[in-house]
């Protein structure tokens, strides 16, 4: 029997600020840039990627942390999932933080990154609809300390591509200070991949509702019309409070905007009936939205 050794990473740079990790980028074009290491290990264990070189940006503490501009809240793109699900984290933007609590296990959140989670762009990263549905941006750092903003979701949806030599520097979410849900379903009891999640924020001062549906599809889907509709029956100046019919209704919505019929009904028939599994994809989702929002407006 033979036994062949994966072949050896050439070299590793371990910059000491996000402008050294994007010239370290622009200096080895065929880097790669690594922060928790937990999906990129993954690829190279299963022999998908063998990188000529690393740039290790775990010694960039200004990636690590967060502070407040504008309104808004300038999250590292290094902030670990462990270090979000904290209570101060969680104060300041609540459905960020429960998304951060439901990634996985405890060796994948405390390794596990923000500015990962992103760039992988899996679609069952659970911070991934928590950001589309906060409609936050990314700060982009390029060559000789140039500066960009993009919206997550054009990035996820690739209207929006990473230039050679950029690196995501800091998510930029607004602060609401308003009641934030995320809810997840997973195949298994515990910590499991999401097979669909919802989050829901609160926009008090615009009277918004904002919904994103993850997991179902490559990038988190947002229900404009189902935000729109729920929306105008809130009473923003009461109780905020729905009926129950209401939220089942809403959550029918959400589910049939993003699980759509597969095929149109036939002319003069009724529609084809929906497959069992993705009859069950509907009402997952279905169910996620209505308690997400009934927890919100609570």
């Amino acid at each position: 029997m033979t036994t062949h050794a994966p072949q050896a990473t050439q070299s590793v740079t371990l910059p000491a600020s996000l402008d050294e990790a994007v010239a370290a980028l622009g200096a080895m074009p065929a880097a790669v840039p690594v922060a928790g290491g937990t999906d990129l290990m993954s690829a190279v264990n299963k022999g998908l990627l063998r990188p000529s070189g690393l740039v290790g940006l775990g010694r960039i503490s200004e990636l690590r942390g967060w502070h407040y501009q504008d309104g808004h809240a300038l999250l590292g793109a290094g902030l670990t999932h462990a270090r979000m699900g904290r209570p101060d984290f969680a104060a300041l933007i609540p459905a960020l933080a429960a998304a951060a609590r439901a990634a996985g296990p405890p060796q994948i959140r405390n390794a596990g990154t923000l500015g990962g989670n992103i760039a992988t762009a899996a679609p069952t990263g659970d911070s991934l609809p928590v950001l589309a549905a906060l409609e936050a941006d990314l700060v982009i750092a390029g060559p000789n300390g140039t500066r960009r903003e993009i919206p997550v979701s054009h990035l996820l949806a690739g209207r929006d591509m990473l230039e050679p030599a950029e690196l995501i520097g800091f998510v930029r979410v607004p602060l609401l200070h308003a009641p934030q849900v995320f809810l997840k379903a997973t195949g298994r009891t515990g910590p499991g991949r999401a097979t669909a999640s919802v989050a829901i924020v609160l926009d008090p001062a615009r009277r918004g509702v904002r919904c994103a549906v993850g997991a179902i599809a490559p990038m988190p889907l947002r229900p404009l019309e189902a935000e729109h509709w729920i929306a105008s029956l809130i009473d923003w100046d009461g109780a905020r409070g729905l009926a129950p019919e209401a939220l089942a209704a809403f959550g029918e919505y959400v589910a049939a905007a993003c699980v759509p019929d597969q095929a149109p009904p036939v002319e003069g028939g009724e529609a084809p009936a929906l497959p069992p599994a993705v009859l069950h994809l509907r009402r997952t989702v279905a169910a996620l939205a209505r308690r997400a929002l009934g927890r919100a407006l609570s």
